[in-house]
């Protein structure tokens, strides 16, 4: 398992309805998109950091390794917007209040993407897609999209057992002996991935699979408490966030 879906298993907020936490992380994503950058962005931010750390219960240094790569996309999505081309200054020449977008778009999309991570390191993968034909989507999109899930752990996983053998055969001593196992690595993996897939098939053929998958789902009630605690801070966020705008102009 991945560590994120690690830690969304040994959550403190494990037990908690998906629905109070979805409405939490993605009402924090909506609330960083939608409010101005400046001071919302900071503020989202912050909010969101103090639930994950705090509440949740996140490790920090998990945190970090699951937010740097969101990160990356953000940072490089930013700067084009601190650059014009063709311009009569040049043809590569600084994009008049450049910087400032740039700087906008990092602070939204950075806090949007924290609000994502709140919700993924609470809430399991398998709590969330069995509840979704409740919602009204079709059980055979459920049913594919957890045999996906599942088969993508099998790859994982079969990767890591031909890394490991590569690793003990001195594949990787040289660059041409790494160029050389990951060729192997993925011609091995490409197969392997089809024969656990013939496997699963067939085990769930030999379970009387019918054309839908039931699994058993945990019972969580909705906490009002919870959901008024989740409303309050979203509100406080944006009314924090035009009152400071306010005082900032």
């Amino acid at each position: 398992m991945l560590p994120i879906d690690v830690a969304a298993h040994s959550s403190r907020w494990r037990g908690r309805h998906p629905l109070e936490k979805a409405l939490l992380g993605f009402g924090l994503t909506v609330t960083a998109v939608c409010l101005p950058p400046w001071p919302g962005g900071p503020l989202v931010a912050a909010a969101t950091l103090a639930v994950l750390l705090g509440p949740a219960g996140v490790p920090g240094r998990q945190l970090w390794r699951a937010f740097r790569v969101p990160l990356g996309f953000c940072v490089t999505g930013a700067l084009p917007l601190m650059v014009s081309v063709g311009s009569p200054d040049g043809f590569l020449a600084l994009a008049p209040d450049g910087p400032r977008h740039a700087a906008e778009l990092l602070l939204r999309t950075s806090a949007a993407s924290l609000g994502v991570l709140l919700f993924a390191f609470t809430t399991p993968v398998s709590d969330v897609l069995p509840r979704l034909v409740r919602a009204g989507v079709p059980a055979p999109v459920v049913d594919v999209a957890l045999v996906m899930y599942r088969i993508g752990f099998l790859l994982l996983d079969s990767m890591a057992q031909v890394r490991r053998a590569q690793a003990a055969r001195l594949g990787q001593t040289s660059r041409a002996a790494v160029w050389r196992s990951l060729a192997g690595l993925a011609a091995t993996s490409f197969v392997r991935a089809f024969d656990r897939a013939a496997r699963l098939q067939q085990g769930l053929a030999g379970r009387g699979y019918d054309g839908a998958l039931r699994v058993l789902v945990p019972d969580a009630a909705l906490s009002r408490r919870f959901l008024a605690g989740s409303a309050a801070l979203l509100a406080a966020l944006v009314a924090g966030t035009l009152v400071l705008k306010e005082l900032w102009l």
